[in-house]
Protein backbone atom coordinates (compact mmCIF):
# COMPACT_ATOMS: atom_id res chain seq x y z
CA UNK A 1 0.00 0.00 0.00
CA UNK A 2 1.27 3.46 -0.93
CA UNK A 3 1.01 6.79 0.86
CA UNK A 4 -2.25 7.75 2.57
CA UNK A 5 -2.51 11.55 2.65
CA UNK A 6 -4.59 13.10 5.44
CA UNK A 7 -5.27 16.62 4.20
CA UNK A 8 -4.25 19.32 6.68
CA UNK A 9 -5.88 22.71 6.18
CA UNK A 10 -5.86 23.63 9.85
CA UNK A 11 -9.36 22.36 10.65
CA UNK A 12 -9.85 18.92 12.12
CA UNK A 13 -8.71 16.37 14.65
CA UNK A 14 -5.93 15.21 12.34
CA UNK A 15 -3.96 13.26 14.93
CA UNK A 16 -7.00 11.20 15.87
CA UNK A 17 -7.72 10.47 12.22
CA UNK A 18 -4.10 9.56 11.56
CA UNK A 19 -3.85 7.27 14.59
CA UNK A 20 -7.11 5.54 13.70
CA UNK A 21 -5.89 4.92 10.14
CA UNK A 22 -2.64 3.49 11.48
CA UNK A 23 -4.56 1.23 13.87
CA UNK A 24 -6.76 0.10 10.99
CA UNK A 25 -3.76 -1.12 8.98
CA UNK A 26 -2.04 1.95 7.61
CA UNK A 27 0.95 2.00 9.97
CA UNK A 28 3.96 3.69 8.39
CA UNK A 29 1.98 4.91 5.38
CA UNK A 30 -0.16 7.72 6.82
CA UNK A 31 1.03 11.28 6.34
CA UNK A 32 -0.67 14.48 7.54
CA UNK A 33 0.09 17.05 4.87
CA UNK A 34 -0.92 20.43 3.49
CA UNK A 35 1.40 20.07 0.48
CA UNK A 36 -0.57 19.89 -2.78
CA UNK A 37 2.14 17.88 -4.55
CA UNK A 38 2.24 15.32 -1.77
CA UNK A 39 -1.55 14.94 -1.89
CA UNK A 40 -1.29 14.53 -5.66
CA UNK A 41 1.32 11.74 -5.29
CA UNK A 42 -0.61 9.86 -2.62
CA UNK A 43 -2.26 6.55 -3.42
CA UNK A 44 -5.36 7.50 -1.43
CA UNK A 45 -6.65 10.66 0.23
CA UNK A 46 -8.55 11.32 3.47
CA UNK A 47 -10.21 14.74 3.71
CA UNK A 48 -11.37 15.32 7.33
CA UNK A 49 -12.56 18.48 9.02
CA UNK A 50 -14.53 20.23 11.72
CA UNK A 51 -15.68 23.83 11.91
CA UNK A 52 -17.21 26.33 9.49
CA UNK A 53 -17.38 25.82 5.74
CA UNK A 54 -16.34 29.40 4.89
CA UNK A 55 -13.09 29.00 6.85
CA UNK A 56 -12.57 25.60 5.24
CA UNK A 57 -12.85 26.96 1.70
CA UNK A 58 -10.67 29.98 2.49
CA UNK A 59 -7.88 27.77 3.82
CA UNK A 60 -8.13 25.32 0.91
CA UNK A 61 -7.74 28.23 -1.49
CA UNK A 62 -4.87 29.77 0.46
CA UNK A 63 -3.00 26.46 0.49
CA UNK A 64 -3.77 25.83 -3.20
CA UNK A 65 -5.50 22.56 -2.37
CA UNK A 66 -8.79 23.08 -4.23
CA UNK A 67 -7.75 21.69 -7.59
CA UNK A 68 -5.70 18.82 -6.21
CA UNK A 69 -8.70 17.71 -4.14
CA UNK A 70 -10.87 17.78 -7.24
CA UNK A 71 -8.23 15.81 -9.15
CA UNK A 72 -7.93 13.27 -6.34
CA UNK A 73 -11.69 12.83 -6.17
CA UNK A 74 -11.61 11.86 -9.84
CA UNK A 75 -8.69 9.48 -9.77
CA UNK A 76 -8.02 7.60 -6.49
CA UNK A 77 -9.71 6.22 -3.36
CA UNK A 78 -10.97 9.31 -1.55
CA UNK A 79 -12.64 9.54 1.87
CA UNK A 80 -14.37 12.70 3.12
CA UNK A 81 -15.24 12.98 6.82
CA UNK A 82 -17.67 15.40 8.54
CA UNK A 83 -16.85 18.91 7.24
CA UNK A 84 -14.73 17.16 4.62
CA UNK A 85 -17.93 15.51 3.41
CA UNK A 86 -19.94 18.75 3.37
CA UNK A 87 -17.22 20.56 1.45
CA UNK A 88 -17.60 18.06 -1.41
CA UNK A 89 -21.03 19.43 -2.24
CA UNK A 90 -21.82 22.50 -4.32
CA UNK A 91 -23.01 24.99 -1.75
CA UNK A 92 -23.76 25.30 1.97
CA UNK A 93 -26.37 27.41 3.78
CA UNK A 94 -23.76 28.06 6.46
CA UNK A 95 -22.31 31.59 6.80
CA UNK A 96 -25.20 33.05 4.78
CA UNK A 97 -24.28 30.83 1.85
CA UNK A 98 -20.87 29.49 0.87
CA UNK A 99 -19.73 27.95 -2.41
CA UNK A 100 -17.98 24.62 -1.89
CA UNK A 101 -15.98 22.20 -4.07
CA UNK A 102 -18.89 20.99 -6.25
CA UNK A 103 -17.44 17.48 -6.50
CA UNK A 104 -20.82 15.99 -5.57
CA UNK A 105 -23.55 18.37 -6.74
CA UNK A 106 -26.01 19.23 -4.00
CA UNK A 107 -26.60 21.45 -0.98
CA UNK A 108 -25.67 21.48 2.69
CA UNK A 109 -28.61 22.48 4.89
CA UNK A 110 -29.02 23.37 8.56
CA UNK A 111 -31.10 21.11 10.76
CA UNK A 112 -34.50 22.74 11.49
CA UNK A 113 -34.78 24.07 15.04
CA UNK A 114 -38.31 22.74 15.62
CA UNK A 115 -37.83 18.97 15.22
CA UNK A 116 -38.79 16.52 17.95
CA UNK A 117 -37.94 12.95 18.82
CA UNK A 118 -40.66 10.23 18.89
CA UNK A 119 -41.39 11.10 22.55
CA UNK A 120 -42.06 14.74 21.68
CA UNK A 121 -38.81 16.14 23.08
CA UNK A 122 -37.15 18.92 21.13
CA UNK A 123 -34.01 17.77 19.34
CA UNK A 124 -30.91 19.80 20.02
CA UNK A 125 -28.74 21.30 17.29
CA UNK A 126 -25.94 20.39 16.83
CA UNK A 127 -26.71 16.71 16.47
CA UNK A 128 -24.07 15.32 18.81
CA UNK A 129 -23.38 11.78 19.98
CA UNK A 130 -24.09 8.24 18.86
CA UNK A 131 -26.66 7.39 16.22
CA UNK A 132 -27.41 4.53 13.87
CA UNK A 133 -26.57 4.38 10.17
CA UNK A 134 -28.84 2.45 7.83
CA UNK A 135 -26.88 1.11 4.86
CA UNK A 136 -29.10 1.86 1.87
CA UNK A 137 -26.75 0.39 -0.71
CA UNK A 138 -24.01 -2.22 -0.77
CA UNK A 139 -20.50 -0.83 -0.81
CA UNK A 140 -17.01 -2.25 -0.10
CA UNK A 141 -16.59 0.17 2.82
CA UNK A 142 -19.56 -1.42 4.60
CA UNK A 143 -17.92 -4.86 4.54
CA UNK A 144 -18.17 -6.61 7.95
CA UNK A 145 -20.14 -3.70 9.45
CA UNK A 146 -23.67 -4.72 10.49
CA UNK A 147 -26.50 -2.58 9.18
CA UNK A 148 -27.70 0.04 11.68
CA UNK A 149 -24.39 0.09 13.51
CA UNK A 150 -23.78 3.06 15.79
CA UNK A 151 -21.40 5.86 14.77
CA UNK A 152 -20.41 9.15 16.41
CA UNK A 153 -21.75 12.47 15.03
CA UNK A 154 -21.11 16.16 15.69
CA UNK A 155 -22.79 18.51 13.19
CA UNK A 156 -25.41 21.22 12.73
CA UNK A 157 -25.73 20.82 8.96
CA UNK A 158 -26.55 17.84 6.76
CA UNK A 159 -26.00 17.09 3.09
CA UNK A 160 -28.73 16.91 0.45
CA UNK A 161 -27.09 15.51 -2.70
CA UNK A 162 -28.57 16.13 -6.12
CA UNK A 163 -28.99 12.41 -6.78
CA UNK A 164 -30.44 9.86 -4.37
CA UNK A 165 -28.29 7.12 -5.91
CA UNK A 166 -25.22 8.64 -4.22
CA UNK A 167 -26.67 8.05 -0.74
CA UNK A 168 -24.92 5.05 0.85
CA UNK A 169 -26.18 5.52 4.40
CA UNK A 170 -29.04 7.29 6.16
CA UNK A 171 -29.64 8.40 9.74
CA UNK A 172 -32.69 9.70 11.61
CA UNK A 173 -32.57 12.93 13.59
CA UNK A 174 -35.93 14.61 13.32
CA UNK A 175 -35.65 13.90 9.61
CA UNK A 176 -33.91 11.29 7.48
CA UNK A 177 -30.58 12.62 6.26
CA UNK A 178 -27.71 11.21 4.21
CA UNK A 179 -24.99 10.16 6.62
CA UNK A 180 -22.79 8.52 3.95
CA UNK A 181 -22.34 9.22 0.26
CA UNK A 182 -20.68 7.12 -2.43
CA UNK A 183 -19.89 7.86 -6.07
CA UNK A 184 -17.19 6.02 -7.96
CA UNK A 185 -13.92 6.28 -6.06
CA UNK A 186 -15.35 8.77 -3.52
CA UNK A 187 -16.88 7.77 -0.19
CA UNK A 188 -17.86 10.32 2.45
CA UNK A 189 -19.31 10.15 5.96
CA UNK A 190 -21.02 12.74 8.12
CA UNK A 191 -20.04 10.71 11.18
CA UNK A 192 -16.50 10.43 12.52
CA UNK A 193 -15.06 6.93 11.90
CA UNK A 194 -12.06 7.76 14.08
CA UNK A 195 -14.40 8.31 17.08
CA UNK A 196 -16.72 5.40 16.33
CA UNK A 197 -14.83 2.54 17.98
CA UNK A 198 -14.95 -0.84 16.22
CA UNK A 199 -17.34 0.01 13.34
CA UNK A 200 -15.27 3.09 12.54
CA UNK A 201 -11.99 1.18 12.54
CA UNK A 202 -13.49 -1.48 10.29
CA UNK A 203 -14.63 1.20 7.84
CA UNK A 204 -11.16 2.79 7.81
CA UNK A 205 -9.57 -0.61 7.27
CA UNK A 206 -11.94 -1.23 4.38
CA UNK A 207 -10.92 2.13 2.92
CA UNK A 208 -7.23 1.24 3.15
CA UNK A 209 -7.89 -1.95 1.13
CA UNK A 210 -10.38 -0.40 -1.29
CA UNK A 211 -9.42 -0.07 -4.96
CA UNK A 212 -11.90 2.75 -5.57
CA UNK A 213 -14.55 0.71 -7.33
CA UNK A 214 -18.16 0.30 -6.23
Amino acid sequence: MGLVAVVDYGMGNLRSVSRALESAGGSGRVRITSDADEVRRAERVVFPGVGAIRDCMSELQRLELVEVLRESARSKPFLGVCLGMQALLSRSEENAGTEALDILPGEVRRFPADRQDPEGRRLKVPHMGWNQVHQVQDHPLWADIPDRSWFYFVHSYYVAPERDKWVAGQTEYGLTFASALARGNVFATQFHPEKSQRPGLILLGNFLRWDGSE
